[in-house]
């Protein structure tokens, strides 16, 4: 390797007396690098003098009021990451009381932060993120009381606006321990019993709440989600079941999500009927979000609660409600030998004539059955809807080499959906998939009921005569 490459050996052989003179050099007039330099040389006096160096910076971060532009967006990035380097990197392995006083100054100076910087693109978020993610592992080492634990996490909870604490209770539990989640608790029931403040809002928006009839309990509702939602972490973090669950609301439990979680806990308690009763009050609708997490959850509790029977009667009912291949298969799977073949034919028929015609189509190609997909292609080629590409590319893809009427049948539906909406954009591939309905021509022995390749290009250019742009990529 040359001896000019740059690199750590190269650059250790100049010595250091000349590298601290090329550093001065090279830091002229870069205040960042002036700024790393100061902070390795504050790092070598010990880590006292460097968090003091490193509390000096983000007090001046935080007073810094003027707008940060594209132009010093990147500078400002880099000086936020350098400051949580330091704290985490070289402060931390020796003195964790102190970095973790820093790591959480650092976090708190988040709103100011964001006030003055565009973070469309979230990397400005992303550095207190990686702070966060870094907090509960230097509280573990740090001697945190319990108390002032619970009073500084009860205070960066309530002015959270940006996200920089996060789960912060969660964090903060094993330092909390039991004493300290127990003040935690009480300092959020004080502020439920206490008095609501007065609305702070803009006067447009209680206007606007007043003409809907909102105004005078939005903050009552309000305060009382945010009191619920911290309660539920503290309750968490004691393993509180009971407590966690019962302060969802009843449309939060009317949420299928919310509803599998609590669910998932009744579950873990060997209470299965309370899983259950959860999950009945929050059964979602056809393919709702959310719907297989449901289902798995509330298979789940019945097998274990014995009601096997139930469940697979619900397995059938998912199925012919979505056409969930795996719900199928597990239905299968229970039933007597020739039974199951009988089930599956009538499960074929159903997805054959399924309303949702690209969901029969997933079916079809995960069972996977190319004769019965290709037959409802057939069957029901008339209501193919060739703006849905992805299935019929799909389907017709999967088709063209056993099945290639059926394959050409998709491929017709979307060159004249293309067509007929004047889809430009789509108009190359409308021409591919002429060239392919090309090919399969060759391969079709019997259009049946359907019009011949050579027919259906004429009616094509008859209808379509005026759309220059597609007719100049057919070949």
């Amino acid at each position: 390797m040359s001896k000019k490459t740059l690199n750590t050996a190269n650059l250790a052989a100049l010595g250091a007396e000349r590298l601290a003179e090329l550093l001065i050099e090279v830091s002229t007039g870069s205040a960042d690098m002036k700024r790393r330099l100061r902070l390795e040389l504050s790092h070598n006096l010990g880590p006292a003098e460097l968090a003091r160096d490193v509390r000096k910076r983000l007090v001046t971060i935080r007073r810094a009021k003027s707008y940060v532009g594209w132009r010093k967006r990147t500078a400002l990035i880099k000086d936020l990451r350098t400051q949580s380097a330091m704290i985490i990197d070289k402060i931390a392995p020796d003195a964790p009381a102190d970095a973790f006083d820093l790591l959480w100054e650092f976090l708190a100076l988040a709103p100011s932060v964001m006030d003055r910087v565009d973070d469309s693109k979230g990397d400005v978020g992303a550095v207190f993120a990686d702070a966060l993610a870094e907090i509960s592992q230097i509280a573990a080492r740090a001697p945190l009381d319990p108390i002032a634990l619970a009073e500084r996490t009860w205070e960066a909870v309530q002015g959270n606006t940006d996200g920089a604490f996060d789960e912060i209770i969660t964090r903060m539990a094993p330092s909390l321990g039991d004493s300290g989640l127990a003040h935690l608790k009480g300092l959020i029931q004080s502020f439920d019993a206490a008095p609501l403040d007065a609305t702070e809002d803009h006067p447009a928006l209680q206007f606007l709440r007043e003409l809907r009839g909102r105004n005078a309990n939005y903050a009552a509702q309000r305060k009382k989600r945010f009191v619920q939602m911290h309660l539920r972490e503290v309750a968490w973090a004691q393993g509180d079941t009971e407590t966690y669950i019962s302060l969802f609301s009843p449309t939060d439990l009317a949420r299928p999500t919310v509803a599998v979680e609590v669910a998932a806990l009744w579950s873990a308690a060997g209470n299965h009927d309370a899983a259950l009763d959860v999950l009945e009050g929050a059964r979602p609708k056809g393919k709702e979000a959310g719907r297989q997490a449901w289902d798995a959850a509330y298979l789940h509790a019945l097998i274990a609660s014995g009601r096997e029977d139930e469940a697979q009667a619900h397995r059938w009912r998912c199925f012919t409600e979505t056409l969930d291949p795996e719900m199928l298969r597990a239905h299968l799977k229970q039933l007597p030998d020739f039974d199951d073949l009988e089930v599956e034919e009538a499960a074929k028929a159903h997805a054959a004539t399924f309303k949702d015609l690209n969901a029969a189509i997933a079916f079809f190609l995960a069972w996977p059955d190319l004769r019965g997909l290709a037959a409802m292609i057939e069957a029901r080629a008339e209501t193919l809807n060739g703006t849905h590409v992805v299935p019929l590319s799909d389907a017709a893809d999967a088709l063209r080499a056993r099945h290639p009427l059926a394959a050409a049948l998709c491929w017709r539906a979307m060159i004249e959906a293309a067509l007929w909406e004047s889809a430009k954009s789509r108009y190359a591939q409308a021409a591919d998939h002429l060239m392919d309905c090309a090919a399969a021509d060759i391969e079709i022995e019997d259009y049946g009921a359907f019009e011949s390749h050579d027919a259906f290009v004429r009616r094509l250019r008859k209808r379509y005569a005026h759309k220059a742009g597609f007719w100049t990529r057919v070949t």
